[in-house]
């Protein structure tokens, strides 16, 4: 692994201003992934947990489905628009415009403005086009399918604090807080039959081999200040305590802007790999939510009450990062990795693959970009790297990283599949 670029360059590229253009060598499905993941992930639209990958997935399969009504390659996710015609760059503009208004109005002026503002810095969209009428048709389409899935419950579910019962997550130092979009769970999946589709066995009892080597473990690597964790480790572990909707998506889009030269097949990419991310999120938080296991801090404060003497436990120990507000099995941070991975790679036909992953985190990293040959490496960093953190036990970053290829695969199998086949 090497440096690539420093990590004030890091802000200056996932928190850029709204008066920013975006990228001209890009398409325009991918500029406006870029101005969506903005939207929803770093901008006053900020969603609890990875519930921001629900409002990318939106977007990007109205963008497919308005591109596909005009190239006709693949089957159409939802929205059949008979006779489209016009610009595809038009019509991925106009959809994903329209869906970021509907999904947050408090930012309409702001969203309408970025999208006058890239007409005039792309004069070859003509605001006239056909293409224009068949973006709003489909983001129309895919808004009134998504209007009662649950990803905005209102009224929002009382705050959920588990218990103090062992085994059982409680809300963690330093903030204490609720779990986060507890209704994750049960929001109805973009691919998947029910958010328990893949749901997991129940974690390893307290009592068990398998519980006491994930304990062990975490306790000596993951404390705040480890003796055994190497520096190698604690920046890997800084690497990944990461934003991993947006950072998936950015690999999507270098991968796409790399390697596809159609908007067709690029809105079928980031559609695929956006499906997959959503559905992992649900399907972790479904997990979660049924299981409310505790996290490695609560576990190993709370050791010696156990019932397993071969846990030692030590009232004062920390994680290297903070606890994400929200229980331990299984891990969302490996389900959106190994379904974003898993989906490139099925996508592009190989597990191989030279692409390089650039951290969200501006904080203490000595490498801001890593480097890979194969998506399958980078899911094995993030099963390391959560543990590192202190946050995870391995046995809910294993499940999770199965949970997510499982999912993306029932997404490529199922969904966005070619013409006729």
């Amino acid at each position: 692994m090497k440096l690539r670029i420093s990590a004030s360059t890091i802000i200056s590229i996932v928190v850029f201003t709204l008066a920013i253009t975006v990228n001209t060598r890009a398409d325009t499905v991918t500029d406006w992934n870029r101005i969506a993941v903005q939207e929803v992930i770093t901008a006053g639209a900020a969603r609890p947990g990875p519930s921001g990958a629900l409002d990318i997935a939106v977007v990007q399969l109205a963008v497919y489905d308005a591109v596909q009504a005009i190239v006709g390659e693949y089957q159409p996710y939802h929205c059949v628009i008979p006779g489209a015609t016009g610009s595809t760059s038009s019509a991925a503009a106009k959809a994903a415009r329209d869906v970021l208004v509907n999904r947050f109005p408090s930012r309409a002026a702001a969203i309408e403005a970025i999208y006058q503002q890239y007409l005039v810095d792309h004069p070859s969209l003509d605001p006239n086009d056909p293409g224009v009428a068949v973006g709003a048709q489909a983001a129309a389409c895919i808004i009134a399918l998504r209007s009662t899935d649950g990803s905005f419950p209102n009224p929002p579910p009382p705050p959920f604090i588990g218990s103090l019962e062992i085994g059982v997550w409680r809300p963690t130092p330093p903030a204490n807080a609720p779990m986060a979009a507890p209704w994750l769970g049960l929001v109805t999946p973009f691919a998947l039959n029910s958010p328990s589709q893949f749901r997991p066995q129940e974690p390893p009892a307290l009592n068990s081999p398998e519980y006491t080597r994930a304990y062990d473990e975490v306790k000596s690597v993951g404390k705040s200040n480890s003796t055994t964790r190497t520096a190698e480790q604690t920046d890997l572990a800084n690497f990944w305590n990461a934003n991993y909707v947006a950072l998936w998506s950015g690999v999507t889009r270098n991968l796409a802007e790399a390697n596809l030269d159609n908007e067709g097949d690029t809105a079928r990419l980031l559609a695929l790999v956006s499906m997959s991310m959503a559905d992992a999120a649900i399907t972790a938080w479904d997990s979660k939510i049924t299981y409310v296991f505790w996290r490695p801090s609560t576990a190993i404060r709370e050791g010696d009450n156990d019932g397993n003497p071969k846990t030692v436990g030590d009232p004062t120990w920390s994680p290297l990062i903070p606890n994400p507000p929200y229980p331990d099995y299984t891990s969302g941070a490996n389900n959106l990795t190994a379904s974003a991975t898993r989906a490139l790679s099925l996508f592009f036909g190989t597990n191989e693959m030279n692409f390089s992953v650039t951290t969200t985190n501006p904080g203490p990293t000595v490498v801001d970009t890593r480097d890979f040959t194969k998506f399958s490496d980078a899911q094995e960093e993030v099963v390391n790297a959560r543990i590192y953190e202190g946050i995870h036990f391995r046995f809910a970053d294993e499940l999770a990283r199965k949970q997510g290829r499982l999912v993306a695969q029932w997404a490529h199998s199922h969904f966005l599949r070619p013409i006729g086949e």
